[in-house]
C-alpha cells in the first residue's frame, strides 16, 4: 500500500538521523585509525584569514570558523592535491605515501600550516627545495628555505609512512582513515581529512585531487572522481583517480576492499558506477535501481549535475551512516534495508542531492550546516513526491513536523548548532521544514528557481545562510527575514504556512 510505503520512507529517514546522532555505535568494531581533534567568514571559494599571527608574514593557524576556529589554515590557496598512497599491509592500513599539493600564496609567507595527524614523516620539500617543518599537535608548520610572495605558485610535497592514528573527532560517528577487518575506508566530516593526508582542513579552501593508490592483490581501491587506469604491478595494482571539480578536503575519500562493480549511466548520459563489497547479498543493489531516474529528476530542479561521475559504495561492515563523498557517496551495509526498497530510496536519493547541496555548493562556515543537511532531507520528501504525488509529500512533512514538535527540546534551531551537536537532528528536520515552509510562502515556481538560482551562482564555491536568504529574496520578489528567522533562530517551532 501506498501510504505504509510512504511511512516506510519516514522511518528510513529518521534512521539517518539516529544513526549519524548514535555516537560510535559499529558492529564488528572497526578499528578507528585517525587522531586528537585540536565573525563568520566571508562567502568565497579562499580561505578566509583569522586573526595576525605573531609573525605577520606567517599564515594563521586556523580561519576562525564560529564554530571550529582551528580549523584550516591561512596564507595560502590549495589548487590541487595529488595523494599517492601506496598500502602495505591492508590489515593494519601501514602505507607509504607521498602528496603534493599545488597552491598559491594569498600574502608574502615566512611560514604556513597545514593540518596532518601521525605518521612518520620522511621528508617536506617547497618547489623541490629543502624545507623545515615542526609540529605541534594536528598543526604542521613549515618554513620555505625562502619567502613566499603574494600571488606566487608554489608546490609542498610531503613524505611519510605508517599507520593512520586513533582519532577523536569533533563528529558524534568515527571519521577518518577507518581499518576493519578486511579492509578500510574514509569518512572524513568535518575534520577527518588530517588523518591520512596534510591538508587545508576547511571547506573554503576547496580543490582538485588526483589519487593514486597501491594495493595488494586481491584488493582493489575506489576514490573520488573518473577511474583514468588501474596498472597491474604484478603483486599489487595501482588505482588512478581523477577528481577535476573543486572539492572540499573532508569528502575526500579511500576506500580498500574486494568489490564487485556495476555501471550505468543516466538518461542525459551521466556515468554511474557502484562498488559493492563482495559477499554481500545481491539484494543491496535494489535501491540504487533508479540513480540514473534522480540524477535527471534532481537536475531538473536544481540543475545540471555538476560533476563528470556519481555512483555508491556500499561496505560489508556496520558503521551507522551514509556520507556524501563527493562522486561516490559511501553507505554501511546497516543503511541498507534490503525489504524496503522504497524506504532505502529516500536515503540514496539524501545522499545524491547533497552532490548539489553540501559538495558543489559548500558551507563557508560550519554553522551553516543546515544548507547540506536541510537542503539533502527535504531532497527526500521532493523524491517521495515524484514517486507518489503531493499528498505523499504532505504527509511525510506532517509526520516530520510531528516529530520535531515532540522532539524540540533535543533539538538545536537548524540556524544555531553547537559544536559539540552539529549533525543534530534539528539541522535535518527543521531544516527541511524551513525550505517547506519557504516553498509555501513564494509558490513552487518561485522556490524551484531559488534552489536553481542558488546552486548556479555558487557551485563550485562557498555560501553561507546569508547568500540564501538573499537569493530567495530577491528571486521571491519579499522580504523573507522574518520567515527564516523564525524557522532558523527561533527555539519556539512555527507552525506550517497555510
Amino acid at each position: 500500500m501506498k501510504n505504509q510505503k510512504h511511512i516506510r520512507a519516514i522511518l528510513a529517514f529518521l534512521l539517518i538521523v539516529s544513526t549519524i546522532l548514535a555516537c560510535n555505535r559499529l558492529t564488528g568494531t572497526p578499528t578507528v585509525t585517525a587522531l586528537p581533534p585540536t565573525t563568520k567568514p566571508e562567502p568565497t571559494s579562499r580561505p578566509v584569514e583569522s586573526a595576525e599571527p605573531k609573525d605577520p608574514l606567517a599564515g594563521s593557524s586556523g580561519l576562525n570558523d564560529s564554530l571550529f576556529p582551528d580549523f584550516g589554515n591561512g596564507g595560502y590557496d590549495v589548487q590541487h592535491y595529488t595523494l599517492d598512497i601506496t598500502v602495505n599491509d591492508v590489515s593494519t592500513s601501514d602505507l607509504t605515501a607521498t602528496t603534493t599539493i599545488t597552491a598559491k600564496a594569498t600574502q608574502d609567507l615566512s611560514s604556513f600550516n597545514l593540518d596532518f595527524i601521525g605518521f612518520e614523516i620522511s621528508s617536506i620539500t617547497i618547489n623541490d627545495q629543502p624545507a623545515v617543518f615542526d609540529r605541534d599537535g594536528q598543526e604542521l608548520t613549515i618554513t620555505p628555505s625562502t619567502l613566499l610572495q603574494e600571488n606566487e605558485a608554489f608546490t609542498i610535497t610531503v613524505q611519510y609512512s605508517g599507520s593512520p592514528d586513533n582519532f577523536n573527532s569533533q563528529s558524534p560517528f568515527q571519521t577518518g582513515w577507518v581499518t576493519f577487518d578486511g579492509g578500510s575506508f574514509v569518512l572524513s566530516e568535518p575534520d577527518g581529512a588530517a588523518t591520512f593526508y596534510p591538508v587545508n582542513d576547511h571547506p573554503l579552501d576547496k580543490a582538485s585531487f588526483t589519487f593514486r593508490i597501491t594495493v595488494p592483490e586481491p584488493f582493489e581501491a575506489a576514490a573520488n572522481g573518473v577511474l583514468i587506469e588501474t596498472i597491474d604491478n604484478g603483486n599489487t595494482n595501482t588505482f588512478l583517480f581523477e577528481a577535476r571539480d573543486p572539492m572540499a578536503s573532508y569528502l575526500a575519500t579511500i576506500n580498500i576492499d574486494e568489490f564487485d562493480i556495476e555501471t550505468m549511466e543516466s538518461e542525459g548520459g551521466i556515468p554511474i558506477r557502484n562498488y559493492y563489497a563482495t559477499g554481500l547479498p545481491e539484494a543491496v543493489r535494489k535501491p540504487f535501481a533508479r540513480q540514473g531516474e534522480m540524477l535527471t529528476y534532481f537536475g531538473e530542479l536544481f540543475g545540471p549535475y555538476p560533476f563528470e561521475v556519481y555512483g555508491s559504495l556500499v561496505l560489508n561492515v556496520e558503521f551507522g551512516v551514509a556520507l556524501e563523498t563527493q562522486t561516490m557517496s559511501i553507505y554501511g551495509r546497516d543503511m541498507i534495508d534490503v525489504n524496503d526498497v522504497a524506504g532505502t530510496e529516500g536515503v540514496v536519493a539524501h545522499e545524491m542531492a547533497h552532490q548539489w547541496f553540501g559538495d558543489s555548493v559548500s558551507v563557508a562556515d560550519w554553522s551553516d550546516i543546515w544548507l547540506n543537511e536541510g537542503f539533502a532531507t527535504y531532497s527526500s520528501g521532493l523524491w517521495i513526491e515524484h514517486t507518489d504525488g503531493r499528498a505523499a509529500l504532505d504527509e511525510w512533512i506532517k509526520s516530520i513536523y510531528e516529530s520535531v514538535v515532540t522532539n524540540q527540546d533535543h533539538f538545536t534551531p537548524p540556524g544555531k548548532p553547537t559544536a559539540d551537536q552539529l549533525f543534530n537532528a534539528g539541522v535535518y528536520f527543521r531544516g527541511a521544514l524551513t525550505l517547506h515552509a519557504l516553498r509555501l510562502e513564494v509558490d513552487d515556481k518561485a522556490f524551484f528557481e531559488i534552489l536553481r538560482t542558488y546552486h548556479e551562482q555558487y557551485k563550485g564555491s562557498n555560501a553561507t545562510t546569508e547568500d540564501f536568504i538573499a537569493i530567495s529574496e530577491q528571486v521571491g520578489g519579499k522580504d523573507l527575514q522574518e520567515l527564516f528567522d523564525n524557522w532558523l533562530y527561533s527555539e519556539e517551532i512555527p507552525p506550517i504556512p497555510e
